[in-house]
């Protein structure tokens, strides 16, 4: 099962209130929608795609738990970024100060921000330009670190601002470098 687009703009433009209920009204879709309008409706993953967003949560989240220096999110949290957009990475994480400056009805609903550290895991549905174009626009919306995992590939594509997007054939580990400092990740299940 891949995922869906529906083209809705021409008949009907949701505003940012409406596309919320229309997500709390419907809770068994997953639903984003690009910065054009569009909706997209997410198939549930497979197991291998599930085990993997779960170990890398919990990773993220250990380290986090020791730091406290912000929150994780997993991938049923919908951000509004910057541009429009409401997204929802497999895994996300944003800086303490950012969230604390956020009021309690900001945290209740589609978070009005970029996260600060972004993945995404490829599913077999997906398609990687689509997943690219994501993570591309993750970092035009102010995220300072995301890692695409391409299970199938055994590859992880990190992104910085301004910078190339770097490939790592089958790595061991990753660093979450200045922005998860002193966060090293075990690779050896997300890529198996």
């Amino acid at each position: 099962m891949t995922a869906l687009t529906l083209n809705l703009d021409s008949v009907i433009k949701l505003t940012r209130e409406e596309f919320y209920r229309l997500c709390t009204e419907n809770p068994d879709l997953k639903l984003e929608r690009n910065v054009q309008g569009e909706l997209i409706i997410m198939p549930p993953t497979g197991g291998e795609t599930g085990r993997s967003n779960v170990n890398l949560i919990l990773q993220v989240a250990l380290w986090n738990e020791q730091t406290q220096a912000g929150e994780v999110f997993d991938s049923s949290t919908g951000f509004t970024l910057p541009n429009g957009a409401d997204r929802s990475p497999d895994v996300s994480w944003v800086e303490k100060s950012r969230w604390d400056a956020l009021t309690k009805e900001q945290r209740e609903r589609f978070i009005s921000l970029c996260p600060d550290f972004v993945i995404e895991i490829m599913s077999p549905s997906d398609s990687l330009a689509k997943i690219q174009a994501k993570m591309t626009e993750y970092m035009a919306n102010g995220c300072r670190l995301g890692w695409l995992f391409n299970r199938k590939q055994q590859e992880v594509e990190i992104y910085r601002p301004g910078r190339e997007v770097e490939v790592l054939k089958s790595p061991q580990v990753l660093s979450g470098e200045n922005v998860l400092s002193g966060f090293v990740i075990n690779l050896q299940k997300i890529l198996s």
